[in-house]
């Protein structure tokens, strides 16, 4: 029987820390966070990273990993989360993957698809209307286009949007294609498990983390991270929150509207993880708002023999 690895998903303020943990503490686990953001170091407050004292209690792996100049992608995180994997089992333990990044948590499981070759005249094009027409007319283009592989992204995810539009212009198939088409992997039992509630309660929770943000020093730590010399422009800092916030420091917007436009933007954002995570069709959904939302898990993992 392949080994299992537990991967717990949904969308930002969903209650992902807190039961992962609970979990990971009950079944002798390590985490794997699968954040494009608790990725960077400095980026504390603004990307609610596990405090210090649950960061001690459980091992993380892949919070402060990299500075706020790195690049990272999907392909990296599926090899090195896949060699973590195979380190955390050496040791008798169970991998928790927990995020809401959702092309970090498919990449793991399914693989990243080549499309091959792209045309780089096309690339350039699309580089020349993202320079002089902006973000988003890239994406009114990419929802005509390709509507549904739109839903899962914004017009601030200005490089998968290039990289949707790319491949649909250079193929004919739209990306969506090229990663339903990869082989299972069978190498680990993934088993995966989504957090859901009332849409109202997740946007009284969005709204309660951002208030809080504010209160413990986002203003404070987006001019720390930027008095040590990193660009703005980074797409670490290009992030809701930071961006929101750096755009108050430089006097462009009130403290007052960069609150409302981050508290909208998680809420779009939390839609976009909902539409991405409800297309798989694997993914066992748990209702968090119910006090046995554990023993759920449990059960399921029980049932299936795995533990």
């Amino acid at each position: 029987m392949a080994k299992l690895v537990v991967v717990i998903v949904g969308p930002t303020c969903s209650g992902k820390t807190n039961l992962s943990l609970e979990l990971a503490e009950i079944i002798n686990g390590e985490i794997i966070s699968a954040d494009s953001r608790q990725i960077y170091k400095y980026l504390d407050i603004g990307s609610a990273k596990p405090n210090k004292n649950q960061l001690e209690k459980i091992k993380h792996w892949f919070v402060d990993y990299l500075y706020p100049d790195e690049t990272y992608s999907a392909g990296r995180f599926e090899k090195e989360a896949e060699e973590i994997i195979e380190n955390i089992f050496s040791r008798s333990k169970i991998p928790i993957v927990v995020g809401g990044s959702g092309l970090y948590i498919k990449a793991l499981i399914d693989g990243i698809a080549d499309p091959g070759d792209i045309d780089l005249e096309i690339r350039n094009n699309l580089k020349r209307e993202l320079e002089t027409l902006g973000r988003d007319h890239l994406y009114d283009k990419l929802k005509k286009l390709d509507p549904i592989t739109a839903e899962t992204m914004g017009s601030q995810n200005y490089k998968r949007v290039i990289r949707a539009l790319e491949v649909l212009l250079s193929t004919g198939k739209s990306i969506r294609e090229f990663h339903n088409s990869l082989p299972l992997k069978d190498k680990f039992n993934f088993i995966q498990f989504g957090l859901m509630l009332e849409r109202q309660i997740l946007y009284s929770n969005i709204n309660t983390r951002v208030d809080a943000m504010i209160e413990n020093g986002l203003i404070e730590e987006a001019k720390k991270i930027l008095n040590m010399g990193y660009s703005k422009n980074l797409n670490s800092l290009n992030t809701i929150g930071y961006k929101e916030i750096i755009e108050y420091i430089d006097g462009g917007i009130s403290l007052e509207k960069a609150i409302e436009l981050i508290k909208r933007n998680t809420r779009r954002y939390a839609k976009r993880q909902i539409t991405w995570f409800k297309a798989d069709k694997r993914i066992n959904w748990i209702d968090v708002q119910k006090k046995e939302a554990l023993e759920e898990i449990f059960k399921s993992l029980r049932e299936k023999n795995l533990i």
